[in-house]
C-alpha cells in the first residue's frame, strides 16, 4: 500500500514541475523583432582593453538566446526595434575581509555598467539602467589566474540586470 500511495505521490508531482524557466518570448510586445547592442564603451581606467568586447557579445548571445529578438545583421538596412549602449564605467579592486594587522582574507573586484535601450515600437521610450556586480576571491589568489572565471561570474549577473530590465518594462 505504501508503494502505491509513494508512486501516486511522485507521479503528481512531477506533473506540476515546472518544464522550464526562461525569458523566452516572455512579455515582449509583438513589434519587437531585431535588436543590436552596440559595443560598450570603456572607460572605467583598471578594466582589461578586451572587456568591452567580451561583455558585448555575452549581451548579444543572451538576448538571442532567451528572447525571440534576433540580431540586426546590417542596421542601416533593417531598423532594430530595440538597440543597447552602454558605458563601463567601474572596475574596481577592494580589500575586504580584514583581518589583524590590516590584511585582507578576500578580496571584491567590482564592475559598474551603464546602460541606455532605446525601443522605437510599438511607442517610443528609453530606459536607463546601471548594474553594479561583484564577485569576491581569496586575497592570495593571483587575480591574472582567476580573473576570466570572476569576469564570466560578473558579466552572468550583469546581463540578467539588463534582460530584466528590458523583459519586465513591458
Amino acid at each position: 500500500m505504501k508503494l502505491i500511495y509513494f508512486s501516486f505521490l511522485i507521479v503528481l508531482l512531477t506533473s506540476c514541475w515546472p518544464k522550464s524557466i526562461s525569458f523566452q518570448d516572455g512579455s515582449m510586445p509583438d513589434e519587437w523583432k531585431v535588436f543590436i547592442v552596440k559595443t560598450l564603451e570603456l572607460t572605467a581606467p583598471n578594466a582589461p582593453i578586451s572587456y568591452s568586447t567580451q561583455l558585448t557579445e555575452k549581451i548579444k548571445e543572451e538576448v538571442q538566446n532567451r528572447s525571440k529578438l534576433t540580431l540586426s545583421p546590417n542596421p542601416k538596412k533593417i531598423i532594430p526595434q530595440i538597440s543597447i549602449e552602454g558605458n563601463i564605467t567601474n572596475y574596481t579592486i577592494t580589500p575586504i575581509a580584514i583581518q589583524p594587522g590590516d590584511n585582507a582574507a578576500k578580496n571584491r573586484l567590482t564592475i559598474t555598467v551603464d546602460f541606455t535601450i532605446f525601443i522605437t515600437k510599438p511607442k517610443e521610450d528609453k530606459m536607463i539602467l546601471t548594474s553594479s556586480r561583484f564577485a569576491d576571491y581569496d586575497s592570495s589568489s593571483d587575480l591574472s589566474s582567476i580573473e576570466n572565471q570572476l569576469l564570466d561570474e560578473i558579466n552572468k549577473l550583469i546581463v540578467q540586470d539588463l534582460l530584466n530590465k528590458l523583459f519586465s518594462n513591458w
